[in-house]
């Protein structure tokens, strides 16, 4: 059982967050796992000092990541951090980015993925708006890197709308791709399940989906139902509300002959080969 994916129920105080999230991740390490998905906004949830977060963090003076690296090491795991909201590593005072680390088992920083796309959609539920863009900057790259689990792609929450970043992640050589989450309850029922699959299915990856699953400040409710999923599309593990840890195998053999059997990379023609362009008819 060498990949897990943590649900929680997180709230605004992130030292509470952080002992819920170490409890977690000690199961699953307890369990086998060799790298572990925590949700987005693992460390607070309702927060309006977002930014003030971050700056904190980056200087130094935060509680997370420190956790971060002390919890790596003492579990010797590989730790797909969910969010943070940190600033860009070239401007501490910059607008905070949705970021997603990759913490490895000696507790030093293996890669760092901002989120590309912000959740800026109403949405019918007791909130109505969301504006994650008046609280962060879009991310600008696609990451993709190697772990003792395979190479891992990193997206966040709602990248899982746009295959085109799932496709540039295979096409990188992804094997595993991450998606820390706090889907709404209102659009996790309607399209969670289907999207997870389904990027799992046509990228032919393992999906890690870590999500949020319960009631948290607002109040805001989230749809859970965290999962792993194999590269057909075969749900190997769930768990739909409140916290759990997850825990899965990846068999590279078999994903390697899913692979040779259907090799859908080679047979993309659209738009990124250059062979099939768009026509546009006025």
């Amino acid at each position: 059982m060498n990949l897990a994916v943590i649900q929680m129920v997180s709230q605004a105080e992130v030292r509470a967050n952080l002992a819920q999230a170490r409890r977690l991740l000690e199961r699953a390490a307890q369990g086998g796992a060799r790298l572990a998905v925590l949700p987005e906004n693992f460390a607070a949830m309702g927060r309006r000092d977002l930014a003030a977060i971050g700056r904190a963090e980056a200087m130094g003076e935060g509680p997370i990541l420190p956790w971060l690296k002390q919890t790596a090491r003492d579990l010797s795991l590989w730790i797909v951090a969910g969010t943070l909201p940190l600033p860009p590593d070239d401007d501490r005072d910059g607008k905070p980015r949705a970021c997603s680390l990759l913490i490895d088992e000696q507790g030093e920083r293996a890669a760092r993925y901002d989120k590309l796309h912000l959740f800026d959609v109403d949405v019918a539920d007791n909130r109505g708006r969301y504006r994650e863009s008046d609280d962060f900057a879009h991310g600008e790259q696609v990451v993709v890197v190697d772990t003792p689990v395979g190479r891992l792609g990193l997206t966040v929450c709602y990248d899982l709308r746009f295959p085109e970043l799932y496709g540039a992640l295979r096409e990188a050589g992804a094997e595993l791709i991450s998606v820390p989450a706090a889907f709404t309850a209102v659009t996790g029922a309607a399209h969670w399940q289907v999207l997870t699959r389904a990027r799992a299915i046509e990228t032919q990856c393992y999906l890690l989906a870590a999500g949020q699953g319960g009631e948290h400040p607002g109040p805001r409710w989230t749809f859970g139902h965290s999962a792993i999923i194999d590269p057909w599309g075969g749900v190997l593990v769930e768990q739909d509300q409140g916290e759990a840890a997850l825990l899965a195998s990846r068999d590279g053999a078999e994903q390697a002959a899913i692979r040779q059997r259907m090799p859908v990379q080679q047979h993309r023609r659209l738009f990124s080969s250059g062979v099939a362009r768009p026509i546009v008819v006025e």
